[in-house]
């Protein structure tokens, strides 16, 4: 047989069954399990064996910051959790029907400055924590026997960020087996150049990786299928490999009355990609893609399919309490479902590319999305040691590794994602303007500058003019790959960046908590897109959206509270958004809900009534929804609604039905009396919606109901909600019970959260304090078949057990 007709018969084999195509990673499986791993600096030896007794087993994702007890002696900024150096290695038989195969590992994130091993040899080095990479593995193979992979992972500057990242592999890891010839990692982009209700145009572009000598044709097919399984288009491109190390292919067709990606409707399109050689698959690629245009304006706002939308946007950061940054795709399933619920369309992922399925999941619901490249460049912000804005700062952090890797990052990050038609913007930059922090110029020494640490210029501070090259480079970069979304920044000292082209090298700037400029800043530069990319809570941040159509988003800091970024100590987790840590809705939830939502809906929570002084002061934050006071006591009782109109209810008689004022909301002042307050919501002078508080008793038993979602099937993950009730089953408000859960050896309890932010108790521990009389207990399922049973006690409280299906 010829050599070329031998290589043709092993590109034809079938790849191994367990190889099944993967969103990412086409070809690719997790290879997430099995890891050993061990906490400490002890270098060479760990390349060259394992499976001593300070190792131990772990399963990916994996975050070893997490799973320390918090301490003072750490920093504020990432929530008072050690860092250090951390080497995880696994072991892996290469069967020698692989040796026709590229075979390569895949990381979506590894927190931080990476060194991959394999067989004792050095793949490669990644500084940045927040990008996925690849390395292939063929040319150390060892066939028909043990392959060992080792990763090093060092986070010894543990003062590196201003907010919480996790140590560790703490994302999926991929292993990727290919022929010879193959579609390249993040090898096809799909897009839509041109798009009508009636028809629309799409190009697809896709680059493979030729390991061939030989010349040799090969066919390149391209079909989409509607959400029925219907193909919609396709094309059959031939082309000669030629010796060519890489070979691109450009195709374009029309899709005919197209189901359009929107934030309502986020329908979906099946892409799929085949390379065949002498009518055999040897490469294959499929994803979801979706049909939209996009388009801002100066005057006018964003567009999405031609139609004027106001962004409803939150910024998020990657953990999820109890579970630091390792976190199952259905927690974010359950995150974004009640953000949604909310009337939020938009998230901001602040301040770093995210976990691989999080963006598919913003593309299955409906989220439109700003991806963020960096928080600093080149050279390094203040990350607060002892709490915010307080003492000696430490500057560690990405800078040192801006110069060389800069490019390739955003390289990395835009290819990524560039089929997800949820992404609208490229954002390169946090907030690297931020007076004084670290970057100046003699214009703080006037005007009005909130945001300035230390005053005015501070002359041994780098020049404020040096942004105009570095973001001329990272846009350039941005370009390079896709020009089908807008360039844009997050600007915190706009007064300093208008005396540079960073601006200008944007295509469209957003600010942050700079409300105040907007008016001027339209006049003075009206080509400029200006939007809210980081506000506050307040109804004036976002009145100043509404009331300017040219103002098209706003982004609330923050969606979720979050490690990090915490106060003095006991605090270690920041509380700016609108879901604590366990995921349970704050009263400034219902407030945004009151303004965002178009479903009727209502909320009433209570305070003290305001002093005379302070009448004219509220905050959303007053309002919790406890109805347990003294007989007699004055009690304010705010009303969060989007109805008309609402009325209060005590024990059923009416305290009155009012209208919203001018803040966007109702109270009543009233003697508190025990029993039930109810408020009811109208429209059309029709009943709505209503919402209800009860006095409890005593804490007397536990009530949990189970939330499943089947999203990310290898987490089969449960969250139970734990409340504290009395004896009627009412929930006390107030209760702060110890409780233990205890779980059946079919399921493990991956992490109890009460939301709590000086908290400091063993986060991987079978037992918490409930805050609120809430706790949120992540339960996983080990095994495919068999029920896992919970048992959920507290002192002195009435026991109860659950089975989870």
């Amino acid at each position: 047989m010829k050599k070329h007709q031998r290589l043709l018969l092993l590109m034809a084999l079938a790849l191994p069954a367990t190889f099944n195509a993967n969103a990412q990673n086409q070809n690719g499986t997790l290879f997430n399990d099995g890891w050993m791993f061990h906490k400490g600096d002890i270098g060479p030896t760990a390349i060259a064996q394992t499976n001593g007794a300070d190792w131990k087993t772990v399963s990916i994702p994996h975050d070893w910051s997490i799973e320390e007890p918090f301490s003072d002696e750490w920093a504020s900024a990432t929530g008072y959790l050690p860092g250090g150096i951390g080497w995880y290695q696994k072991t892996f038989t290469v069967p020698s029907t692989w040796k026709s195969k590229v075979v390569s590992i895949y990381f979506d994130g590894v927190y931080k400055n990476s060194e991959v091993y394999f067989n004792g040899k050095l793949l490669g080095k990644r500084p940045n924590g927040f990008i996925p990479f690849e390395y292939e593995l063929n040319k150390h193979l060892k066939y028909g026997t043990q392959n060992t992979i080792t990763v090093k992972a060092d986070h010894s500057q543990f003062a590196d960020s201003r907010w919480y990242t996790g140590s560790g592999i703490y994302r999926n890891v991929y292993l990727k087996l290919n022929n010879p010839l193959y579609i390249a990692k993040w090898g096809v982009k799909f897009v839509t150049p041109k798009v009508s209700g009636s028809a629309a145009e799409a190009h697809v572009e896709v680059t493979l990786v030729n390991k061939i000598k030989e010349n040799t044709t090969i066919n390149i097919i391209s079909d989409l299928k509607d959400a029925n399984g219907k193909v919609v288009a396709s094309s059959n491109q031939k082309l000669s490999t030629s010796k060519r190390d890489s070979i691109k292919s450009n195709v374009s067709f029309k899709v005919k009355s197209p189901q359009l990606w929107s934030v309502n409707d986020p329908n979906l399109y099946q892409l799929n990609v085949q390379v065949k050689m002498a009518g055999k698959v040897i490469s294959s690629w499929k994803d979801k893609v979706g049909i939209r245009n996009i388009r801002f304006d100066a005057d006018s706002g964003f567009y999405l399919n031609d139609k004027n939308l106001k962004l409803k946007g939150v910024c998020v950061h990657d953990d999820a309490g109890a579970l630091g940054v390792a976190v199952p795709e259905a927690v974010w399933v359950r995150r974004l479902k009640l953000l949604k619920d909310a009337g939020c369309n938009s998230i901001r992922m602040s301040h770093n590319p995210h976990a691989d399925y999080l963006y598919r999941l913003c593309d299955q619901m409906g989220f439109l999305v700003m991806d963020e490249a960096f928080d600093e460049w080149e050279v390094g912000k203040n990350k607060w040691v002892k709490g915010w804005n307080v003492g000696t700062p430490s500057n560690d952090g990405y800078h040192s590794a801006f110069k060389e890797w800069a490019s390739v990052d955003v390289r990395d990050m835009v290819l990524r994602n560039f089929n997800r038609p949820s992404i609208v913007m490229w954002s390169i930059g946090n907030e690297i303007d931020y007076p004084n922090d670290p970057y100046t110029h003699e214009v703080l020494n006037t005007g009005r500058n909130p945001q300035i640490y230390g005053k005015g210029f501070l002359a041994d501070h780098p020049p404020v003019s040096r942004l105009s090259a570095l973001s001329k480079q990272l846009a350039g970069a941005v370009k390079k790959f896709d020009t089908s979304r807008p360039v844009t920044a997050a600007l915190a000292g706009v007064v300093m960046s208008n005396t540079t082209d960073y601006p200008g090298n944007l295509d469209i700037v957003g600010y942050n908590y700079q409300e105040y400029r907007y008016t001027d800043d339209h006049k003075a530069y009206p080509k400029r897109i200006i939007y809210g990319s980081e506000n506050g809570m307040q109804l004036s941040a976002w009145n100043a959206v509404d009331s300017n159509q040219y103002i098209s988003a706003q982004y609330l800091w923050t969606g979720i509270d979050y490690l990090g970024e915490a106060g003095r100590w006991p605090e270690r987790s920041n509380r700016a958004g609108l879901l604590d840590l366990a995921g349970f809705r704050k009263p400034e939830y219902y407030f945004r809900q009151s303004i965002w939502a178009t479903k009727p809906m209502i909320y009433i929570g209570t305070t003290t009534v305001p002093k005379a002084e302070d009448k004219g002061i509220w905050s959303h934050k007053r309002a919790e929804p406890n109805w347990n006071w003294k007989a007699g006591d004055m009690v304010r009782v705010n009303c969060f609604t989007n109805c008309e109109n609402a009325e209060l209810f005590v024990n059923g008689k009416s305290m009155g039905k009012k209208a919203k004022q001018g803040n966007n909301f109702i109270w009543w002042d009233i003697p508190f009396e025990e029993g039930e307050v109810k408020a009811i919501g109208n429209s059309n002078g029709n009943k709505q919606v209503e919402y209800v508080l009860k006095s409890s008793g005593s804490a007397y038993g536990l009530q949990v109901s189970v939330e499943s979602d089947k999203a990310g099937s290898e987490n089969r993950l449960s969250h139970l909600i734990i409340k504290v009730v009395d004896k009627n089953g009412i929930p006390v408000y107030d209760a702060d019970n110890e409780i233990t859960v205890t779980v059946s050896e079919n399921g493990k309890l991956l992490g109890l959260e009460s939301g709590s932010s000086s908290s400091h108790e063993n986060y991987k521990g079978a037992k918490r304090k409930a805050l609120h009389g809430n706790l949120l207990a992540y339960i996983q399922s080990l095994k495919n078949t068999g029920n896992v049973t919970v048992d959920i006690t507290s002192p002195a409280l009435k026991p109860i057990t659950i089975s989870i299906k």
